[in-house]
């Protein structure tokens, strides 16, 4: 029989098992900094109805959505009922929906999983990806405070991540709307499309924006094009600044006004929050592309690599279920999409190959004394100390040739002249050296190798 050849599809990160702890020890730290803000956790299904899942059709997204189809269905002809959800965003307002009379509001939720979007197979990008999202939703109203909350969960999460220095960049979408509409641009389809153009700001360029805009698809007057280049790059270097560059755009609009209110109480409650200040900045280019962003909107880069592109973003929506519930569930949210930024940041050298979560190896030196062996392993299990028995024997070198390559640091030898004694025999094999230790203070020793070992790498 011809064999099949081992393959994955393009567009999924399949690890080997060190770079898989690696990423889940992201994971869990993320998941860990969710839940000390308060989040609950939240699991929705892989598939979802497809009239359900795309409530908005003719989009970019309905192009990219996986379809699922029972055999039996596609021997009979019929149309896919259930697609493969394509974020975690969709599948939230339907559940908060569904569960409206059931949850506590305001509701705050994390979730946690794989979603899936037909891209195009290129390096970086991805058909199957974790997201990593948190979102709190409010029932008739929700406070701006909330908005403020979420970079100091940005803040918490990257801190403790340790990649380096970042900037979480902040901006609202009525201040945008509201300038762009004190500027004679006031019909609300053109002033998404501007929004979608200005997002484009720092990866095209301000050459580049300004001719889209003063192009035959927008035409908008010179004048008008520079003045929103000039607002869309104000930056911000501390608070006091990032407050008087609101205050110099001057006045405008009920939104604008709304908006620029709105952004000068979040800046100050995200020092309240503890986030220090170079670590969080105004900057009114930030757009974000989805529709449904309504006020606060959050970018969060890598200072010394900004080729990476955001890498935690999000915003304030007014009305999360509105294709589901006649309620309104206005909410804010931060996505971390981790299986792209674990890729990028594994190409820029930030996160290495992580070490075994096997602590220690028990070895076998004699068959007979296979008993012995367990009793050691269940011994060391029972103090919380992760162990693996070699249960099928073989020269000790090879034993030991086995815990390097798997990434073992700690190897125990119980042999004939260790029983005699009294003593187990430990061998480091990140430092090639071995020592005895007495039976009855072997996981004392142990406990004291594993604690240094976090320390010093």
């Amino acid at each position: 029989m011809a064999l099949t050849q081992a393959r994955t599809m393009p567009g999924v990160l399949e690890l080997l098992p060190l770079d898989q702890i690696a990423f889940q020890r992201v994971l869990d730290t993320i998941r860990r900094n969710y839940e000390r803000f308060g989040f609950l956790p939240v699991e929705t299904p892989v598939m979802e109805y497809s009239d359900v899942l795309l409530t908005k059709t003719g989009g970019e997204t309905e192009r990219q959505v996986y379809f699922v189809q029972s055999t039996g269905s596609l021997e009979q002809g019929e149309k896919p009922e259930l697609a493969l959800r394509f974020d975690l965003t969709v599948p939230l307002a339907r559940y908060v929906a569904e569960h409206e009379h059931d949850l506590s509001f305001p509701f705050r939720r994390y979730q946690m999983q794989r979603v899936y979007r037909g891209e195009r197979a290129q390096r970086g990008r991805f058909r199957e990806f974790y997201q990593c999202d948190i979102d709190v939703i409010g029932k008739d109203g929700l406070s701006v405070r909330y908005d403020a909350e979420l970079p100091a969960v940005i803040y918490s999460v990257f801190r403790e991540l340790n990649i380096g220095a970042f900037t979480i960049q902040l901006n609202n979408r009525k201040l945008m709307r509201g300038f762009f509409e004190s500027l004679g641009v006031v019909d609300a389809e053109q002033q998404t499309l501007v929004l979608r153009e200005v997002d484009k700001l720092d990866k095209r360029g301000a050459d580049y924006v300004r001719e889209t805009l003063t192009g035959a698809n927008f035409g908008l007057a010179a004048e008008v094009a520079d003045k929103i280049l000039a607002f869309v790059q104000v930056r911000s270097s501390s608070l006091q600044q990032a407050l008087e560059q609101l205050d110099a755009l001057g006045p405008g609009p009920e939104s604008m006004e709304q908006g620029r209110a709105e952004l000068k109480e979040v800046l100050g409650l995200i020092r309240d929050f503890g986030v220090p200040e170079s670590h969080f900045a105004l900057n009114l280019s930030i757009a974000r592309g989805l529709d449904y962003y309504t006020g606060t909107v959050y970018e969060t880069t890598l200072n010394d690599y900004p080729q990476i592109g955001s890498i935690c973003s999000g915003g304030r929506y007014e009305n999360l279920a509105g294709q589901y519930t006649k309620s309104r569930l206005p909410g804010v949210g931060i996505s971390i999409g981790l299986t792209r930024l674990y890729w990028q940041l594994r190409e820029a050298g930030l996160i290495n190959t992580a070490r075994s979560t096997v602590e220690v190896l028990v070895t076998q030196m004699d068959e007979a004394r296979m008993p012995a062996y367990l009793a050691l392993a269940s011994e060391l299990r029972g103090a919380g100390i992760a162990t693996e028995v070699v249960l099928e024997g073989g020269k000790l070198a090879r034993q030991f040739k086995y815990a390097d390559r798997a990434g073992i640091r700690f190897v125990l030898v119980l042999g004939e002249d260790e029983l005699a004694k009294g003593v187990v025999t430990v061998k480091d094999m990140r430092r090639q050296d071995q020592f005895e230790v007495a039976r009855a203070e072997l996981i004392k020793t142990l406990r004291v190798e594993l604690a240094q070992a976090e320390i010093v790498p």
